[in-house]
């Protein structure tokens, strides 16, 4: 098994000269809110592409406003700049309609100072008519090549997109884990404790520590042998065993949490049961979710609320209402600094992987199945009764099983989550994710 991550690449320029819409076409979806209202997009979005047989993350950013006062702009420059520090490549937005502004070069001067790839796009440009006679301003940014494109009708896209994949940093070299290794990321906002987290299941396991040469440009991924168990922590971002940590503030963006979360098994996302959940705290779980990740949430810092039990019980709320559609995930009340409770998390941590490598046979997957339908009767689909025939798992890490239906798009998400909650519970699977796709029986045909 090998280790690796995905190029991020970063979208960036004013607010209006269409981002989101080339992050649509790029993403052939519809994640990013597409309004003509300048800075719309008020967060970043992500999604993962293939191009060429090379993957990478595209991010949507928040437009960047040279000098601006407001304080949305502000916010919006702000994740812009965490995209930027993040990414590995930057794709700069232009827009030819309104022209060549005086914040195109201030923004192309303030850009040039970051060393990594850039490559500059002209929007809305709709043909080879007006390229001839819309581009031409824009080379006074001193810029060597420009690509025109029209991001709503695709005009030009496809070279650029060839030019972006050819121009990704190389594979990182990679190295060999055993299957048995289990990968883990340790994910929160600044001064939430993930330093002290990683520093006490360091120092105080005894475990033997080797440091590998870091995936990103400032980080080292650890592994660690425990009891004959080997643990991957993932991106640990300069952080070293006990007496070698410098005190220093720990930046936080979701993007980094984000690239840890596509190469883990298992995410250990820390809470500040001081703060309570936070928007932030809510995509990270929301990313998690949607990649099937297995998770342990940690109320950090429960030390400080030992006597207040309205704070004990208001963040242990403000959890369960955050993690609805992630019931599965154990709750662990910890203090990494004192180290309350964190002899538990290895433990947890070795019942959630076994639960993600579980298999199960087409026998048993389809007892259950039935068992369901006999329970709850499937509803009806455009006044005929759904059917479901015969299921089969497909994969693990999580475990997926592949159910056949006769309209699998009418299967409404209520019932949907009815039967992923009886495999949970037939499988005994309490602790981790499970995914069912839904799949329509090819009819027999006649002849």
């Amino acid at each position: 098994m090998e280790n690796s991550r995905c190029p991020l690449v970063a979208l960036v320029g004013r607010p209006n000269v269409g981002k989101s819409t080339l992050f649509n076409r790029i993403t052939r979806a519809r994640k990013a809110i597409v309004d003509p209202t300048p800075g719309v997009t008020r967060d970043r979005h992500y999604e993962r592409v293939t191009e060429n047989g090379r993957q990478f993350i595209l991010v949507d950013t928040g437009g960047i406003e040279v000098g601006g006062d407001e304080t949305m702009t502000s916010l919006i420059q702000q994740q812009t700049q965490q995209a930027i520090d993040e990414a590995d490549v930057i794709v700069l937005l232009f827009d030819a309609r309104g022209g060549l502004l005086t914040e195109d070069y201030e923004v192309v001067k303030m850009l040039r100072r970051i060393d990594k790839p850039f490559f500059y796009v002209v929007n809305k440009i709709d043909g080879p008519e007006q390229e001839q006679t819309l581009l031409s301003q824009f080379y006074e940014l001193g810029v060597d090549h420009l690509y025109a494109v029209s991001a709503e009708h695709g005009y030009g896209v496809r070279d650029f997109l060839d030019n972006l994949v050819a121009g990704l940093p190389p594979l990182e070299e990679t190295y060999a884990l055993s299957d048995s290794t289990i990968k883990i990321a340790c994910i929160g906002r600044p001064n939430v404790g993930k330093s002290s987290l990683i520093n006490r299941l360091l120092g105080e396991e005894r475990m033997v520590v080797s440091d590998i040469p870091g995936t990103t440009r400032d980080a080292v991924d650890t592994l660690l042998e425990r009891k004959s168990k080997s643990y991957l922590l993932i991106d640990t971002a300069g952080i070293r065993r006990k007496g070698k940590v410098k005190d220093k503030l720990e930046k936080y963006s979701v993007i980094r949490a984000l690239a840890t979360l596509e190469r883990c098994d298992i995410a250990l996302l820390l809470v500040d049961a001081g703060e309570g959940i936070t928007e932030q705290d809510t995509k990270v779980i929301g990313y998690a979710l949607e990649r099937g990740r297995a998770c342990l949430i940690l109320v950090n810092k429960w030390d400080l609320v030992t006597h207040d039990k309205k704070q004990q019980k208001r963040i242990l709320d403000e959890v369960s209402l955050a993690t609805r559609f992630m019931e599965y995930a154990p709750v662990l009340k910890i203090s990494a600094l004192t180290g309350a409770g964190t002899g538990r998390i290895f433990s947890w941590i070795d019942e959630v992987y076994k639960q993600y490598l579980s298999e199960f046979s087409t026998n048993m997957l389809n007892k259950i199945l039935k068992q369901a339908v006999e329970t709850h009767n499937p509803p009806l689909h455009k006044g005929k009764r759904l059917k479901f025939y015969y299921t089969t798992q497909v994969s693990v890490k999580p475990p997926t099983f592949l159910v056949f239906v006769n309209y699998p798009k009418g299967v409404h998400f209520s019932y949907y989550r009815f039967l992923v909650n009886q495999f949970s519970a037939g499988l005994g699977l309490s602790n981790i994710p499970i995914k069912i796709i839904l799949k329509e029986r090819e009819r027999k045909k006649y002849t």
